[in-house]
C-alpha cells in the first residue's frame, strides 16, 4: 500500500476515496468477487516465482465459478532472465549468486547450471536464517578459493533439483513470457509474464482498455544502481533525508527486505 508509484501510493488512492482491498491471499480476491458479482474485481498481480503460481490459481477459480468479474493486473518477473542481464552488463562485476531460496523453490537448483557451466559463475543456494546466510557465503568462498563454478543447494530442506514441476505446470499453461522493464536496468527480454492469449479476458490491463506503461523515478533516486551493486545507499544524496522508510522516494527504501532500508535501521550513524 505504501510503495510509492509515478503519481501516488495505493493508501494515498483509497484516502481518496477509491475502494482499494488488502488481501492476505489471492483466494481473498476471489471470494471478494463471488460475493460481489455487479462489482469488478482487479488482482494487483505483482511477484516473482514464488507467488506467480498461487496467485495465477485464481484464473483457475474464476473459470471453476463461472466468475467474469474478476481480471489480473500482472507485474511478474523471471530471475533467471535478470541473472544474465547482470553477468552481460560490462559495467558490472559479477563474482558469484548468492541464489534466493523460495524462488529456487519453485524453478529449482538446475535452473542455475547455465551460470555456473557457461559463465564460470559459482551459485549457491542458501536459507535466510543467519547461520543460513554465512554457510551460503562460505560455500560461495570456498568455490573461488579453489577456482570452482558449481551449483551449491545448501537449503536442500526446501529446495529440489528440479524445483517444483506442479508450480511450474501451472505457470507454464497459464502464462508466457515477455520482455519486461526493470527498475536501473531496462529492458530485459523474455524477464516477464503475462496471461496467455486463451485467458486474456482475465487479463485487467487488456478488459478494461487501460495501457501499462513504465512509471516514472525521482531522477536523484540511484536505487538502481543499488540493486546492480554499483552503489551503495549512502552514496545517493536523499538517503536518510528526504527518502527514510516512513517517507521512501525508492523501492529500495519501502520495503523492510531493501538495501537501503537495511542501511537506514544499521548503520546510517556508523562512523
Amino acid at each position: 500500500m505504501a510503495v510509492p508509484g509515478s503519481q501516488a501510493t495505493l493508501a494515498d488512492c483509497r484516502a481518496e476515496g477509491h475502494r482499494i482491498e488488502i488481501c492476505y491471499s489471492p483466494a481473498s480476491a476471489l471470494k471478494l468477487a463471488l460475493e460481489n458479482p455487479a462489482v469488478e474485481v482487479a488482482f494487483l498481480a505483482v511477484g516473482f516465482e514464488t507467488t506467480i503460481a498461487p496467485v495465477v490459481s485464481l484464473v483457475d477459480g474464476a473459470l471453476r465459478h463461472d466468475a467474469h468479474n474478476l481480471s489480473l493486473l500482472t507485474a511478474f518477473k523471471r530471475i533467471p532472465p535478470a541473472l544474465a542481464a547482470l553477468l552481460a552488463d560490462p559495467e558490472i562485476r559479477i563474482d558469484a549468486f548468492l541464489c534466493p531460496a523460495h524462488v529456487s523453490a519453485v524453478i529449482g537448483a538446475a535452473a542455475y547450471r547455465p551460470f555456473a557451466a557457461n559463465g564460470g559463475v559459482p551459485c549457491v543456494i542458501a536459507g535466510f536464517e543467519p547461520l543460513d546466510i554465512l554457510l551460503g557465503i562460505r560455500g560461495i568462498l570456498d568455490q573461488l578459493v579453489h577456482g570452482k563454478a558449481e551449483v551449491e543447494n545448501q537449503y536442500s530442506r526446501v529446495v529440489r533439483q528440479d524445483g517444483n514441476p506442479k508450480a511450474q505446470e501451472r505457470i507454464d499453461s497459464l502464462l508466457e513470457p515477455v520482455d519486461a522493464a526493470w527498475r536501473g536496468i531496462g529492458t530485459i527480454p523474455s524477464s516477464g509474464y503475462v496471461l496467455r492469449e486463451d485467458f486474456a479476458r482475465y487479463d485487467a490491463g487488456k478488459k478494461f482498455g487501460i495501457p501499462v506503461q513504465a512509471g516514472s523515478t525521482n531522477p536523484a533516486c540511484i536505487c538502481g544502481d543499488v540493486i546492480k551493486g554499483k552503489s551503495v545507499p549512502p552514496d545517493c544524496a536523499l538517503f536518510a533525508g528526504l527518502c527514510t522508510p516512513d517517507h521512501a522516494v525508492g523501492p529500495c527504501m519501502v520495503s523492510a527486505e531493501g538495501t537501503c532500508a537495511a542501511y537506514y535501521r544499521y548503520s546510517r550513524f556508523a562512523a
